[in-house]
């Protein structure tokens, strides 16, 4: 018999969280406002962690209390590291404090792809997931064999490889939901469409600030600049990411063309962000959602000014500042709100699959023997649970926070 629970991520994208037995899956937190966290009252005897971004790892330390085993790979572990310590700084109630985090840090035990681990009964492989570096799909095999996808990007960008989905046989799969019902543009069109838009807001005299996340974006973005000969400025978390990731070389296509892109981008450094402002300028910086971060610095300068841009560079939750500059034109700069003269576009570079990527996942899945699947990590999960079911012809659910499966 095998439990599974969903803690969080159900019929949503954030927090995701989900316990199988002793194991959880995930603890993270949703970027509204205020943060939203996970179903509590969990004991586990070990975390495992698909990818250091916040809404998978971001609150996983308040479970140190009972001393749980921590298992991610390599790259997960060093972006945890910065993304949870910059939480901590710039959060009003941050969930955890110090003592956590550092025993979050020491329980942690760092495994690679395709490295298969015990735990409790369970052996765990953990293949190239294709999100972010070092990002990764959790197969567990015991007396049935379940295989949760994560944040999962089928196909190669400038940064990564595609996914590896040469997963075993499969029982139970849980799959993310992001984009289903959406297709995403093709990224060869859809790079000379960004590219253009911000040599354009140059030749106008504009600056253009893209915010971006710190964790695969920001390194996306600033190989996609450079590559077409713009020198961007890089603001924010994703210049220590940038440096870090230099040295994980097998978890990225080209760590020469990340090399080479960092090399060409001009870093900022506090106290210097006004300078930058004083010519035309690209500025690649955090968060990604608006909801802090430098890019409101530079929004705060610039929000009157009709020739300059906000490029938006990807997902923005409902809530977010973002998502706010995107629906109303305005913005909260955190003393006071503001009607931007500023354009805003959004570019969909996203590090998920879209719909076609994510029914061709489920259905080469379910031809390895997969009988149940559940949908998470969507606002349309429902939808996409009524399509398995209906079009490929295996039981399939699209579970709420809370709900518990007994397998």
């Amino acid at each position: 018999m095998t439990v599974i629970r969903f803690l969080g991520g159900c019929r949503e994208v954030g927090r995701s969280a989900i316990m199988v037995d002793s194991i959880i899956l995930d603890y993270g937190l949703k970027p509204s406002s205020p943060p939203e966290f996970p179903v509590n009252g969990v004991s586990p005897k070990s975390i495992i962690i698909s990818h250091g971004h916040l809404d998978h790892v971001g609150v996983a330390p308040n479970l140190m209390d009972v001393d749980p085993k921590v298992f991610m790979t390599p790259p997960t572990r060093d972006l945890s590291d910065i993304l949870l310590k910059d939480s901590m700084n710039i959060m009003e109630n941050p969930p955890f404090g110090k003592r956590e985090y550092m025993q979050f840090h020491s329980n942690t035990r760092e495994v690679g792809y395709d490295e298969p681990f015990l735990f409790d009964g369970w052996e765990v492989t953990l293949f190239n997931a294709g999100h972010i570096p070092g990002s990764a799909s959790i197969y567990m095999s015991r007396d049935v064999n379940i295989l949760y996808t994560g944040d999962i990007k089928l196909e190669d960008t400038r940064l990564l490889e595609g996914a590896d989905t040469s997963f075993p046989e499969t029982d139970i799969l849980i799959v993310e939901s992001t984009y289903f019902g959406v297709k995403h543009p093709e990224r060869k069109e859809l790079e000379k469409q960004f590219v253009e838009s911000v040599i354009d807001t140059l030749d106008k005299g504009g600056h253009a600030i893209i915010p971006a996340f710190a964790v695969g974006r920001t390194q996306e973005i600033m190989m996609i600049l450079t590559k077409h000969g713009i020198t961007p400025y890089v603001d924010g978390m994703g210049k220590e990411v940038s440096r870090m990731l230099e040295n994980y070389p097998d978890y990225l296509k080209s760590v020469r063309e990340l090399k080479r892109a960092i090399k060409r981008s001009i870093i900022v450094e506090r106290g210097k962000r006004e300078k930058v402002l004083e010519e035309p300028s690209a500025i690649v910086t955090t968060a990604g959602m608006l909801n802090g971060g430098p890019a409101l610095f530079y929004i705060s300068k610039l929000y009157g000014d009709e020739r300059s841009k906000i490029i938006l560079t990807g997902y923005q939750v409902e809530g977010t500042n973002g998502d706010k500059a995107l629906k109303t034109g305005e913005i909260d700069l955190g003393m006071k709100t503001v009607k931007l003269k500023m354009k805003v576009e959004q570019y969909d570079f996203s590090a998920h699959a879209d719909d076609a990527q994510l029914k061709e996942l489920v259905k080469k899945v379910v031809d390895r023997g997969a009988e149940k699947v559940f949908a998470v990590h969507g606002e349309d999960t429902e939808a996409f649970a009524s399509w398995i079911s209906e079009e490929i012809g295996v039981e399939s659910y699209a579970p709420r926070n809370g709900d518990m499966y007994v397998i």
